[in-house]
Formats: structure tokens, sequence, C-alpha cells
């Protein structure tokens, strides 16, 4: 049997990559079918409102949902340093937050 050309071997190998590629990218839209009329971030949808309107970050709603606020009047009760300290809460989120609150005419417990 003859040797296969190094241009064959190549094409060939091309194909395969492609096909495997094919199939992984097949099975992930299979595993990922949502299910009819399920919100696109779990749990946390219809509680985070008020926080997407303002534009926090997905881990800041759900750090802040944990803690059980669910909206920018809850956050009177706490200060702004146990705000900082919550799981998830970054630099940018902090910048949010105050900025609403200022405009609501709000504050941190002090």
């Amino acid at each position: 049997m003859a040797k296969q050309s190094p241009a064959k071997t190549k094409m060939l190998a091309s194909q395969a990559k492609k096909t495997a590629a094919a199939n992984r990218a097949a099975k992930l839209a299979r595993s990922h079918v949502p299910s009819q009329g399920a919100p696109p971030e779990d749990d946390y949808f219809d509680q985070d409102g008020q926080w997407r309107e303002i534009g926090l970050a997905a881990p800041a709603r759900r750090a802040l949902i944990d803690e059980g606020f669910y909206q920018l009047s809850d956050l009177r009760k706490v200060s702004l340093a146990a705000v900082k300290d919550l799981h998830g809460m970054g630099p940018n989120a902090i910048r949010i937050l105050v900025a609403e609150m200022k405009k609501q005419d709000l504050s941190f417990r002090g």
C-alpha cells in the first residue's frame, strides 16, 4: 500500500476536526434547551428587577437578594461597609448603589 501524501493527511485531519466540532456544538445545543417559560437567570429573575434597572452586575444582584435586599430603600437598614463586605459586591456595584441612593435622597445607616 502506498503512503498517503501529506496534503491528503492534512485534509483528512481537518475534516475529522470539523466533524468533531460540529458534534460537540450539537451536543451542547441539545443539553442547553431551556424549559418552556423559564426565566433566563433562574430563581433570582423575578426578584432582582430594581437591581437590573439600575445596571448592577449579576453577582452584585445575587448578593443583595441573598441578604434580603430587594429594593434600594432596603439598603437604609445597613451601613455602606456592610454592603461592601458582601461577596459579589465590586467597586463598580458600590459606585452604582451610592449614586442611585443619592438620586433618591436615601442614605446608608451610619
